[in-house]
């Protein structure tokens, strides 16, 4: 498939089809000038085929085959739990839609290859969001890591060692983090969480899941 992007027209029209908390956290970014926007809203799907670019953040990334929107422009996908591999479409990108990564200083990019790589820097240098790229793994880096902290806090509370409380307090004085590992799995979602590491534990067995996170994660 040719891979299109037509940011040097004087207008870029985006399509983004993402939920309420999602787009409010987009729009805490500074405003770019010659930029259009059409909304989605996380029930409606994307038909359009005429813009430019298009961010899809309530993506399926659980169930890849049904996601059969084709374009030949640029489509940022929210896939935390599946590669660029598995998605098969050259012009797919990933990024981390998850509550409070939207709104990150910088957020992580993982593309199929260098071709797409340019286009999806083209696109990003044009809204002014700085971003890293990053290997096209599951979890990307930061949730990867943030999940086996939060799973591994809650072994510490599983095996009696301390308390939630007591881990979040010790987690913000002692690394300088703005959340404790159980605050943030309140902020991320557990389901999530649980979804992330089940990738992951596939492959690695320093991933192995928490049962008390699993038994939470089913109360909800």
């Amino acid at each position: 498939m040719q891979l299109i992007f037509a940011a040097r027209k004087l207008n870029m029209h985006i399509v983004i089809r993402s939920t309420e908390n999602q787009k409010k956290e987009l729009l805490q970014k500074e405003p770019v000038e010659n930029v259009e926007i059409e909304w989605l809203n996380e029930n409606e799907n994307i038909v359009s085929t005429k813009a430019d670019v298009y961010f899809d953040l309530v993506f399926n990334d659980a169930d890849v085959a049904n996601n059969n929107f084709i374009s030949e422009a640029p489509v940022f996908v929210h896939a935390v739990n599946c590669t660029c591999k598995e998605i098969n479409h050259l012009n797919y990108i990933r990024l981390n839609a998850w509550p409070g990564f939207l709104d990150r200083s910088t957020i992580e990019i993982a593309c199929a290859n260098n071709e797409t790589k340019k286009i999806a820097a083209n696109v990003l240098d044009k809204l002014n969001w700085r971003y890293t790229f990053v290997a096209d793994d599951y979890g990307l880096i930061a949730a990867r890591l943030i999940v086996m902290i939060i799973n591994e806090a809650f072994y510490a509370v599983e095996e009696n060692v301390s308390t939630k409380e007591q881990i979040d307090i010790a987690m913000k004085l002692g690394t300088n983090y703005p959340f404790g590992p159980f605050e943030s799995s309140r902020k991320i979602g557990l389901k999530n969480i649980l979804n992330l590491l089940k990738k992951l534990s596939a492959h690695n067995q320093r991933y192995t899941i928490s049962s008390l996170l699993v038994y939470e994660s089913q109360q909800y």
